[in-house]
């Protein structure tokens, strides 16, 4: 683990397990008030927008900073009504197609109270957090091709 503020953070590929994730919300002293854990995990997929074959994905992040923009998103959102925890866990490193790069989990008093705050989480840490991408891929002649790749809009 690089760092981890209440729970959330930026960690180094391997450091940090979904059982880690979902122990870490059980083990909380007001656990027993969830009724409803929502949990995304964002893998490596093996194909890009366009159809290109994704061999592997490189993250980096600006780590001071992400774990301050995780850790702002996740106490904004742990404010909504019935939301007992929220958590970004973002990893770092290279990665395989397959592989998990982020959890992200809701702990709510009822199902109604998680869902659109896992989607807000997800939405905004792809939008906020300096992570950074690097996509390698094979082109038609095999070759293999590497670039950084945005999560935020361009205008």
């Amino acid at each position: 683990m690089i760092h981890m503020v209440n729970g959330t953070g930026i960690h180094k590929k391997g450091t940090f397990s979904l059982h880690d994730l979902l122990k870490s919300i059980r083990d909380r002293s007001d656990s027993h008030k969830a009724g409803a854990l929502a949990v995304f995990v964002g893998v490596v997929r093996g194909e890009t927008s366009d159809g290109e074959n994704v061999k592997k994905l490189k993250l980096e992040a600006y780590e001071e900073k992400a774990n301050e923009v995780l850790e702002n998103i996740c106490e904004n959102l742990k404010k909504r009504e019935g939301v007992i925890d929220v958590q970004i866990h973002h990893f770092v490193g290279e990665f395989d197609v397959g592989e998990d790069l982020v959890y992200v989990v809701v702990a709510g008093a009822h199902r109604q109270n998680v869902f659109q705050v896992l989607e807000e989480a997800v939405e905004r840490y792809k939008k906020e957090a300096p992570i950074f991408k690097k996509e390698y891929v094979v082109n038609k002649e095999h070759v293999t091709n590497s670039r950084w790749v945005s999560e935020h809009k361009t205008l």
